[in-house]
Protein backbone atom coordinates (compact mmCIF):
# COMPACT_ATOMS: atom_id res chain seq x y z
CA UNK A 1 0.00 0.00 0.00
CA UNK A 2 0.87 3.72 -0.22
CA UNK A 3 3.52 4.50 2.82
CA UNK A 4 0.90 7.41 4.01
CA UNK A 5 -1.01 3.95 4.74
CA UNK A 6 2.14 2.33 5.97
CA UNK A 7 3.06 5.13 7.91
CA UNK A 8 -0.13 6.12 9.93
CA UNK A 9 -0.83 2.40 10.43
CA UNK A 10 2.71 2.18 12.61
CA UNK A 11 1.88 5.11 14.65
CA UNK A 12 -1.13 3.87 15.43
CA UNK A 13 0.36 0.81 16.35
CA UNK A 14 3.48 2.75 18.24
CA UNK A 15 0.52 4.60 20.18
CA UNK A 16 -1.20 1.92 21.25
CA UNK A 17 1.71 -0.37 22.53
CA UNK A 18 3.02 2.57 24.42
CA UNK A 19 -0.80 2.91 26.41
CA UNK A 20 -1.58 -0.41 26.92
CA UNK A 21 2.46 -1.29 28.62
CA UNK A 22 2.38 -0.58 32.39
CA UNK A 23 3.89 3.30 33.39
CA UNK A 24 7.50 4.43 33.27
CA UNK A 25 8.56 5.83 36.80
CA UNK A 26 8.71 9.62 35.48
CA UNK A 27 7.57 11.60 33.08
CA UNK A 28 10.70 12.11 31.05
CA UNK A 29 11.43 8.17 30.43
CA UNK A 30 7.37 7.63 29.83
CA UNK A 31 8.07 10.45 26.94
CA UNK A 32 11.09 9.03 25.63
CA UNK A 33 9.58 5.92 25.71
CA UNK A 34 6.20 7.40 23.93
CA UNK A 35 8.44 8.58 21.00
CA UNK A 36 10.86 5.71 20.62
CA UNK A 37 7.88 3.63 20.10
CA UNK A 38 6.31 5.65 17.72
CA UNK A 39 9.01 6.04 15.86
CA UNK A 40 10.09 2.22 15.59
CA UNK A 41 6.83 1.14 14.56
CA UNK A 42 6.68 3.83 11.98
CA UNK A 43 9.77 2.94 10.23
CA UNK A 44 9.22 -0.72 10.62
CA UNK A 45 5.98 0.03 9.04
CA UNK A 46 7.89 1.27 6.10
CA UNK A 47 10.96 -1.13 6.25
CA UNK A 48 10.50 -3.20 3.37
CA UNK A 49 10.09 -0.65 0.99
CA UNK A 50 13.70 0.20 1.07
CA UNK A 51 14.05 -2.54 -1.74
CA UNK A 52 13.28 0.63 -4.47
CA UNK A 53 17.17 0.98 -4.26
CA UNK A 54 17.43 -2.96 -5.99
CA UNK A 55 15.39 -1.74 -8.69
CA UNK A 56 18.49 -0.28 -10.34
CA UNK A 57 19.91 -3.43 -10.58
CA UNK A 58 17.93 -4.67 -14.20
CA UNK A 59 16.96 -2.44 -16.76
CA UNK A 60 13.45 -1.29 -16.76
CA UNK A 61 10.73 -2.15 -16.10
CA UNK A 62 12.03 -5.11 -14.91
CA UNK A 63 14.19 -3.59 -12.04
CA UNK A 64 10.64 -2.24 -10.72
CA UNK A 65 9.20 -5.50 -11.47
CA UNK A 66 11.58 -8.16 -9.99
CA UNK A 67 13.07 -6.22 -7.33
CA UNK A 68 10.33 -4.34 -5.52
CA UNK A 69 8.18 -6.36 -2.86
CA UNK A 70 11.21 -8.56 -3.49
CA UNK A 71 13.88 -10.10 -0.37
CA UNK A 72 12.78 -7.70 1.81
CA UNK A 73 9.09 -8.54 1.90
CA UNK A 74 9.36 -12.18 2.62
CA UNK A 75 9.26 -13.60 6.47
CA UNK A 76 12.88 -14.83 5.87
CA UNK A 77 14.16 -11.35 5.90
CA UNK A 78 11.83 -10.01 8.31
CA UNK A 79 15.00 -10.63 11.43
CA UNK A 80 18.08 -9.18 9.10
CA UNK A 81 15.63 -5.96 8.97
CA UNK A 82 14.60 -5.75 12.75
CA UNK A 83 18.21 -6.20 13.65
CA UNK A 84 19.09 -3.31 11.51
CA UNK A 85 16.63 -1.16 12.47
CA UNK A 86 17.62 -1.87 16.34
CA UNK A 87 21.10 -1.37 15.49
CA UNK A 88 20.54 1.94 13.91
CA UNK A 89 18.11 3.41 16.75
CA UNK A 90 20.79 2.48 19.75
CA UNK A 91 23.97 4.17 17.72
CA UNK A 92 22.01 7.35 17.10
CA UNK A 93 19.70 7.54 19.65
CA UNK A 94 21.73 8.21 23.53
CA UNK A 95 18.11 8.77 24.97
CA UNK A 96 16.44 5.83 23.68
CA UNK A 97 19.46 3.61 24.16
CA UNK A 98 19.74 4.73 28.26
CA UNK A 99 16.04 3.51 28.13
CA UNK A 100 16.57 0.50 27.10
CA UNK A 101 19.31 -0.24 29.14
CA UNK A 102 17.27 0.29 32.40
CA UNK A 103 13.51 -0.68 31.32
CA UNK A 104 12.17 -4.09 30.51
CA UNK A 105 8.70 -2.88 29.25
CA UNK A 106 10.96 -0.44 26.77
CA UNK A 107 12.93 -3.06 25.13
CA UNK A 108 9.02 -5.24 25.04
CA UNK A 109 7.77 -2.24 23.47
CA UNK A 110 10.26 -1.77 21.02
CA UNK A 111 10.26 -5.63 20.17
CA UNK A 112 6.34 -5.29 19.45
CA UNK A 113 6.43 -2.08 17.21
CA UNK A 114 9.23 -3.56 14.96
CA UNK A 115 7.96 -6.95 14.89
CA UNK A 116 4.70 -6.04 14.53
CA UNK A 117 5.16 -2.90 12.34
CA UNK A 118 7.57 -5.27 9.99
CA UNK A 119 4.29 -8.16 9.85
CA UNK A 120 1.93 -5.14 9.79
CA UNK A 121 3.60 -3.90 6.08
CA UNK A 122 3.35 -7.56 4.68
CA UNK A 123 0.06 -8.18 5.61
CA UNK A 124 -1.12 -4.49 4.03
CA UNK A 125 0.87 -5.04 0.59
CA UNK A 126 -0.23 -8.74 1.01
CA UNK A 127 -4.12 -7.24 0.45
CA UNK A 128 -4.48 -5.66 -2.89
CA UNK A 129 -3.49 -7.10 -6.08
CA UNK A 130 0.14 -6.83 -6.58
CA UNK A 131 0.50 -9.58 -4.39
CA UNK A 132 3.40 -10.61 -2.58
CA UNK A 133 5.52 -13.79 -1.73
CA UNK A 134 6.43 -14.05 1.98
CA UNK A 135 7.31 -17.83 2.30
CA UNK A 136 10.37 -17.11 -0.85
CA UNK A 137 12.93 -18.97 -0.89
CA UNK A 138 10.91 -21.65 0.35
CA UNK A 139 7.59 -21.22 -1.63
CA UNK A 140 8.01 -18.77 -4.54
CA UNK A 141 4.51 -18.31 -5.15
CA UNK A 142 2.75 -15.13 -5.41
CA UNK A 143 0.23 -14.43 -2.83
CA UNK A 144 -2.78 -12.08 -3.70
CA UNK A 145 -5.64 -10.71 -1.05
CA UNK A 146 -7.55 -8.68 -3.99
CA UNK A 147 -9.70 -6.84 -1.51
CA UNK A 148 -8.00 -2.98 -0.94
CA UNK A 149 -7.15 -0.74 -3.31
CA UNK A 150 -2.96 0.26 -3.10
CA UNK A 151 -3.98 3.96 -1.99
CA UNK A 152 -7.35 3.87 0.57
CA UNK A 153 -8.52 6.87 2.57
CA UNK A 154 -11.00 4.80 4.42
CA UNK A 155 -6.99 3.83 6.52
CA UNK A 156 -6.33 7.43 6.34
CA UNK A 157 -9.35 9.38 7.60
CA UNK A 158 -9.78 5.94 10.53
CA UNK A 159 -5.94 6.22 11.97
CA UNK A 160 -5.34 9.33 11.42
CA UNK A 161 -8.05 11.16 12.73
CA UNK A 162 -7.39 9.94 16.26
CA UNK A 163 -3.85 10.17 15.43
CA UNK A 164 -4.03 14.04 14.84
CA UNK A 165 -4.98 14.38 18.62
CA UNK A 166 -1.50 13.60 19.69
CA UNK A 167 -0.02 16.88 17.78
CA UNK A 168 0.87 19.16 21.00
CA UNK A 169 0.53 22.15 18.43
CA UNK A 170 -2.87 23.09 17.74
CA UNK A 171 -2.15 24.79 14.29
CA UNK A 172 -0.92 21.88 13.77
CA UNK A 173 -3.02 19.57 14.77
CA UNK A 174 -5.93 21.73 13.03
CA UNK A 175 -4.24 21.52 9.74
CA UNK A 176 -3.82 17.33 9.84
CA UNK A 177 -7.40 17.06 11.02
CA UNK A 178 -8.72 19.48 7.96
CA UNK A 179 -6.33 17.46 5.20
CA UNK A 180 -7.89 14.24 6.17
CA UNK A 181 -11.10 15.67 4.55
CA UNK A 182 -10.33 17.94 2.25
CA UNK A 183 -8.00 15.76 0.46
CA UNK A 184 -10.96 13.25 -0.17
CA UNK A 185 -12.99 15.99 -1.12
CA UNK A 186 -10.23 17.01 -4.10
CA UNK A 187 -10.52 13.06 -5.03
CA UNK A 188 -13.97 13.24 -5.45
CA UNK A 189 -14.18 16.27 -7.20
CA UNK A 190 -11.19 14.81 -9.80
CA UNK A 191 -13.26 11.59 -10.18
CA UNK A 192 -11.70 8.77 -8.39
CA UNK A 193 -14.08 8.76 -5.71
CA UNK A 194 -18.14 8.76 -5.55
CA UNK A 195 -19.88 11.15 -3.35
CA UNK A 196 -21.52 8.47 -1.88
CA UNK A 197 -17.68 7.00 -0.79
CA UNK A 198 -16.53 10.82 0.31
CA UNK A 199 -19.84 11.07 3.05
CA UNK A 200 -19.02 7.31 4.61
CA UNK A 201 -14.91 9.07 4.69
CA UNK A 202 -16.68 12.73 6.36
CA UNK A 203 -19.11 10.45 8.49
CA UNK A 204 -15.88 7.79 10.15
CA UNK A 205 -13.81 11.44 10.45
CA UNK A 206 -17.02 13.15 12.69
CA UNK A 207 -17.18 10.06 14.75
CA UNK A 208 -13.42 10.07 15.27
CA UNK A 209 -13.66 13.53 16.01
CA UNK A 210 -16.24 13.50 18.55
CA UNK A 211 -14.83 10.05 20.17
CA UNK A 212 -11.76 11.84 20.91
CA UNK A 213 -13.59 14.96 22.95
CA UNK A 214 -16.21 12.80 24.41
CA UNK A 215 -14.27 9.89 25.44
CA UNK A 216 -10.54 9.36 25.43
CA UNK A 217 -7.69 9.72 22.68
CA UNK A 218 -7.04 5.70 23.41
CA UNK A 219 -11.00 5.35 22.19
CA UNK A 220 -10.63 6.90 19.33
CA UNK A 221 -7.84 5.28 18.01
CA UNK A 222 -9.16 1.57 19.18
CA UNK A 223 -12.42 2.55 17.43
CA UNK A 224 -10.55 3.78 14.60
CA UNK A 225 -8.31 0.54 14.42
CA UNK A 226 -11.95 -1.76 14.59
CA UNK A 227 -13.27 0.59 11.69
CA UNK A 228 -10.42 -0.42 9.73
CA UNK A 229 -10.92 -4.51 10.85
CA UNK A 230 -14.45 -4.30 9.91
CA UNK A 231 -13.44 -2.60 6.33
CA UNK A 232 -11.21 -4.76 5.62
CA UNK A 233 -14.15 -8.17 6.55
CA UNK A 234 -16.32 -5.92 4.73
CA UNK A 235 -14.55 -5.90 1.33
CA UNK A 236 -13.16 -9.43 1.70
CA UNK A 237 -16.88 -10.33 2.08
CA UNK A 238 -17.56 -8.31 -1.47
CA UNK A 239 -14.56 -10.21 -3.16
CA UNK A 240 -16.31 -13.17 -2.10
CA UNK A 241 -19.15 -11.98 -3.86
CA UNK A 242 -17.36 -10.67 -7.21
CA UNK A 243 -15.68 -13.96 -7.50
CA UNK A 244 -19.26 -15.71 -7.76
CA UNK A 245 -20.61 -13.29 -9.88
CA UNK A 246 -17.55 -13.36 -12.46
CA UNK A 247 -17.64 -17.83 -12.27
CA UNK A 248 -21.08 -17.13 -13.27
CA UNK A 249 -20.73 -15.21 -15.74
CA UNK A 250 -17.89 -16.62 -17.66
CA UNK A 251 -19.77 -20.05 -17.48
CA UNK A 252 -22.64 -18.78 -19.60
CA UNK A 253 -20.09 -16.50 -22.03
CA UNK A 254 -17.48 -19.16 -22.32
CA UNK A 255 -18.57 -22.81 -20.85
CA UNK A 256 -15.42 -24.98 -22.22
CA UNK A 257 -12.96 -22.49 -20.88
CA UNK A 258 -11.60 -23.40 -17.68
CA UNK A 259 -11.22 -20.06 -15.24
CA UNK A 260 -7.58 -20.21 -14.58
CA UNK A 261 -7.36 -16.68 -12.24
CA UNK A 262 -9.61 -13.98 -11.41
CA UNK A 263 -8.13 -11.15 -10.25
CA UNK A 264 -10.30 -8.03 -8.50
CA UNK A 265 -8.86 -4.80 -7.88
CA UNK A 266 -10.78 -2.84 -5.84
CA UNK A 267 -12.23 0.60 -5.78
CA UNK A 268 -10.99 3.10 -2.97
CA UNK A 269 -13.56 3.45 -0.02
CA UNK A 270 -16.09 1.52 -2.59
CA UNK A 271 -17.09 -1.80 -1.80
CA UNK A 272 -19.19 -2.04 -4.40
CA UNK A 273 -17.50 -1.00 -7.22
CA UNK A 274 -14.37 -3.76 -9.03
CA UNK A 275 -11.96 -3.85 -11.67
CA UNK A 276 -11.81 -7.34 -12.68
CA UNK A 277 -9.85 -9.05 -14.90
CA UNK A 278 -10.14 -13.19 -16.14
CA UNK A 279 -7.62 -15.31 -17.20
CA UNK A 280 -9.51 -18.64 -18.78
CA UNK A 281 -7.71 -21.64 -20.57
CA UNK A 282 -9.17 -23.64 -23.45
CA UNK A 283 -6.64 -26.04 -24.79
CA UNK A 284 -3.82 -24.28 -26.03
CA UNK A 285 -6.26 -21.05 -26.45
CA UNK A 286 -6.44 -18.68 -23.17
CA UNK A 287 -8.55 -15.27 -22.96
CA UNK A 288 -7.60 -12.16 -20.99
CA UNK A 289 -10.52 -10.16 -20.12
CA UNK A 290 -11.07 -6.99 -18.21
CA UNK A 291 -13.64 -5.13 -17.06
CA UNK A 292 -16.31 -3.59 -14.23
CA UNK A 293 -18.55 -5.35 -11.83
CA UNK A 294 -20.92 -3.49 -9.74
CA UNK A 295 -22.41 -5.44 -6.69
CA UNK A 296 -25.48 -3.57 -6.25
CA UNK A 297 -26.22 -2.00 -9.96
CA UNK A 298 -29.38 -0.36 -8.70
CA UNK A 299 -27.62 1.57 -6.37
CA UNK A 300 -24.53 1.94 -8.35
CA UNK A 301 -24.41 0.70 -12.14
CA UNK A 302 -20.86 -0.07 -14.02
CA UNK A 303 -20.90 2.97 -15.78
CA UNK A 304 -21.62 5.15 -12.48
CA UNK A 305 -18.27 3.36 -11.00
CA UNK A 306 -15.29 6.00 -11.13
CA UNK A 307 -14.10 6.34 -14.49
CA UNK A 308 -10.23 7.93 -13.45
CA UNK A 309 -9.92 4.47 -11.32
CA UNK A 310 -10.35 1.82 -14.39
CA UNK A 311 -9.80 4.08 -17.42
CA UNK A 312 -11.97 2.96 -19.71
CA UNK A 313 -15.62 4.05 -20.45
CA UNK A 314 -17.93 1.13 -19.22
CA UNK A 315 -21.30 0.42 -21.24
CA UNK A 316 -24.64 -1.08 -18.80
CA UNK A 317 -24.41 -4.43 -18.45
CA UNK A 318 -27.40 -6.71 -17.28
CA UNK A 319 -26.34 -7.94 -13.85
CA UNK A 320 -23.77 -5.14 -13.39
CA UNK A 321 -20.73 -6.90 -14.74
CA UNK A 322 -19.56 -5.10 -18.19
CA UNK A 323 -16.48 -6.55 -19.88
CA UNK A 324 -14.34 -3.86 -21.74
CA UNK A 325 -11.55 -5.04 -23.52
CA UNK A 326 -10.83 -9.01 -24.50
CA UNK A 327 -7.35 -10.50 -25.59
CA UNK A 328 -7.30 -14.13 -27.13
CA UNK A 329 -3.28 -15.45 -26.97
CA UNK A 330 -1.75 -19.17 -28.02
CA UNK A 331 -0.11 -20.82 -24.59
CA UNK A 332 2.99 -22.20 -27.70
CA UNK A 333 3.29 -18.61 -28.38
CA UNK A 334 4.01 -17.50 -24.43
CA UNK A 335 6.34 -20.41 -24.40
CA UNK A 336 8.30 -19.70 -27.29
CA UNK A 337 8.84 -15.98 -26.07
CA UNK A 338 9.94 -17.12 -23.03
CA UNK A 339 12.49 -19.77 -24.66
CA UNK A 340 13.75 -16.80 -26.95
CA UNK A 341 13.99 -13.83 -24.55
CA UNK A 342 15.30 -13.16 -21.68
CA UNK A 343 13.81 -10.17 -20.66
CA UNK A 344 10.55 -11.61 -21.35
CA UNK A 345 11.07 -14.84 -18.76
CA UNK A 346 12.10 -12.29 -16.03
CA UNK A 347 8.86 -10.43 -16.99
CA UNK A 348 6.87 -13.74 -17.09
CA UNK A 349 7.46 -13.80 -13.10
CA UNK A 350 5.95 -10.91 -12.40
CA UNK A 351 2.99 -11.05 -14.66
CA UNK A 352 -0.36 -12.28 -13.75
CA UNK A 353 -2.42 -10.92 -16.25
CA UNK A 354 -0.30 -10.76 -19.43
CA UNK A 355 -0.81 -9.13 -22.58
CA UNK A 356 1.27 -9.49 -25.27
CA UNK A 357 0.33 -7.16 -28.24
CA UNK A 358 2.76 -5.41 -31.07
CA UNK A 359 5.93 -6.07 -29.06
CA UNK A 360 5.29 -4.96 -25.83
CA UNK A 361 4.00 -7.11 -23.22
CA UNK A 362 1.60 -5.46 -19.97
CA UNK A 363 0.22 -6.52 -16.99
CA UNK A 364 -3.19 -5.35 -17.69
CA UNK A 365 -4.06 -5.01 -13.91
CA UNK A 366 -2.45 -1.94 -14.22
CA UNK A 367 -4.10 0.07 -17.16
CA UNK A 368 -6.52 -0.42 -19.78
CA UNK A 369 -5.97 -1.62 -23.27
CA UNK A 370 -3.65 0.24 -25.43
CA UNK A 371 -2.13 2.36 -22.17
CA UNK A 372 1.14 1.13 -20.73
CA UNK A 373 1.89 1.42 -17.49
CA UNK A 374 5.10 0.70 -15.13
CA UNK A 375 5.11 -3.25 -15.85
CA UNK A 376 4.96 -2.55 -19.78
CA UNK A 377 8.45 -4.32 -21.52
CA UNK A 378 8.99 -3.65 -25.06
CA UNK A 379 10.55 -6.76 -25.44
CA UNK A 380 11.10 -6.41 -29.33
CA UNK A 381 12.54 -3.16 -28.56
CA UNK A 382 14.59 -4.03 -26.10
CA UNK A 383 16.19 -7.11 -27.72
CA UNK A 384 16.90 -5.13 -31.35
CA UNK A 385 18.62 -2.18 -28.67
CA UNK A 386 20.85 -4.85 -27.46
CA UNK A 387 19.49 -4.87 -23.54
CA UNK A 388 21.53 -6.77 -21.39
CA UNK A 389 19.37 -9.76 -19.19
CA UNK A 390 18.94 -9.25 -16.13
CA UNK A 391 21.11 -10.89 -13.60
CA UNK A 392 20.44 -11.69 -11.11
CA UNK A 393 16.80 -12.67 -11.64
CA UNK A 394 15.14 -13.32 -8.39
CA UNK A 395 13.56 -16.65 -8.31
CA UNK A 396 10.08 -16.04 -7.91
CA UNK A 397 6.76 -18.17 -8.84
CA UNK A 398 5.66 -17.64 -12.11
CA UNK A 399 1.78 -16.38 -11.72
CA UNK A 400 0.60 -17.74 -14.96
CA UNK A 401 2.87 -20.89 -14.58
CA UNK A 402 -0.85 -22.51 -15.93
CA UNK A 403 -0.21 -21.11 -19.31
CA UNK A 404 3.39 -22.37 -19.41
CA UNK A 405 2.76 -25.58 -18.48
CA UNK A 406 5.01 -25.31 -15.55
CA UNK A 407 3.03 -27.01 -12.93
Amino acid sequence: MDNLTHSLAGLALGELTHRLLPREPDAGRAGTRRRLLLTCAAIASNFPDLDLVLTLLAPEPLGYLLHHRGHTHTLLYALPQALLLLAAIWLVWPAARALLRTSPQARLGVGASIGLGLLLHFGMDAMNVYGIHPFAPFDPRWFYGDIVFIVEPVFWVALGTPLAAHVARPWLRRTFLALLLVVPGLFTLAGFLQWGSFAALAAIWLLSAWLTRRASERSALVSGVALVLGFVLVQAGSARLAREQVAANLARLDPGARILDTALSAFPANPLCWTVISVTGSGDAYRVRRGVLSLAPGVTPAAACPFNIHGEYVGQAPGGLSWTWEERGSKARLQALRAADCRFDAWLRFARTPSVSGGVATDVRYAPRGQRNFSSLPYVQQAEAGTPCPAPVPQWGYPRADLLDLH
